[in-house]
């Protein structure tokens, strides 16, 4: 039998017929796979979003941001880089979200003696006065967001009856160094300063007099 014949067999032509009908795909199960998907994705988040809007009703009773004064004085420090989220301090993953604080976006730091002023082009800025600053330290996660150990500069800081922890990262982050040392030093100066212990005193003599009435 001739190759010629062999390709005429009427049962090769129909095993030719059936692995050409195998390789047809199956469209209407790859839609459902891709409807199924891309709903659970829009569960997720709804889910999600649901979640933000719960914790900033919880959060609700967070001061408003202070903005940056008029005349803050020069600058001693100042960076570019990214803000990458507040929590409640010592607790990395307790994210605030009001006011706009858990917005992750760039951002300019300027440190002067008035506090740290935080521009972040496409969201809300805001000011931390000197007074309300608590400590500075390099770390390496915060807000879900986790890099080398130091990759992070986290800046300590009163707002209203909380303490937050908020996360930058420099653009250059060999001088995040410099921002822990000249931030620490602030505070410490803060806190000897003469107005600060008159204020110390100023208290105690009112407790004193409260008392002996």
């Amino acid at each position: 039998m001739t190759a010629t014949h062999l390709l005429a067999s009427p049962h090769l032509t129909h095993l030719a017929a059936e692995e050409k009908s195998a390789e047809v795909t199956d469209w209407a199960a790859r839609t459902g796979w891709v409807v199924g998907l891309l709903l659970f994705v829009a569960l997720v988040y709804w889910l999600m979003r649901e979640g933000w809007k719960w914790r900033g009703t919880l959060q609700s009773d967070l001061p408003e941001l202070a903005d940056a004064p008029s005349d803050p004085g020069p600058a001693t420090l100042e960076l570019t880089g990214r803000y990458h989220g507040s929590t409640t301090a010592g607790h990395w993953l307790d994210r605030i979200v009001a006011h706009g604080l858990g917005t992750r976006s760039r951002v300019e730091l300027t440190l002067s003696d008035a506090g740290l002023d935080v521009v972040r082009p496409g969201a809300r800025d805001f000011f931390i006065p000197k007074e309300a600053l608590r400590e500075a330290r390099l770390d390496k996660g915060i807000a879900g967001k986790v890099l080398a150990e130091g990759g992070l500069l986290i800046v300590t800081w009163a707002h209203g009856d909380k303490l937050l922890d908020s996360g930058f990262r420099s653009d250059h982050a060999a001088e995040q160094a410099d921002w822990v040392e000249a931030i620490n030093n602030m505070i410490d100066t803060t806190s000897t300063s003469p107005h600060s212990a008159d204020s110390g005193a100023g208290a105690a003599s009112t407790t004193e007099t409260e008392g002996a009435r």
